[in-house]
């Protein structure tokens, strides 16, 4: 019996919230030294720590990414109408 949209929807696993130090990375749009060059002056949060391993937050690393220079703010963008 195949599976209706809806249902295959319900079955799909949570989106992470926790992030590898290359899933960060990679999240970002950059390489991993550089993420570690991010991280070392604070433009990138600190990892939390699970027991051994190293996990970064995605919300942090959102806010952070959000804070950083460049690009223009939406209402300065000058292709919308």
């Amino acid at each position: 019996m195949e599976r209706n949209l809806a249902e295959s929807r319900f079955c799909q696993p949570p989106e992470r919230r926790g992030l590898s130090r290359a899933e960060a990375a990679e999240y970002v749009g950059v390489g991993v030294s550089k993420f570690d060059t991010l991280v070392a002056d604070g433009r990138m949060p600190e990892p939390k720590r699970i027991d051994g391993r190293r996990v970064w937050d995605r919300r942090q690393v959102d806010r952070a990414f959000d804070l950083l220079e460049g690009g223009c703010a939406v209402e300065d963008n000058p292709w919308e109408l």
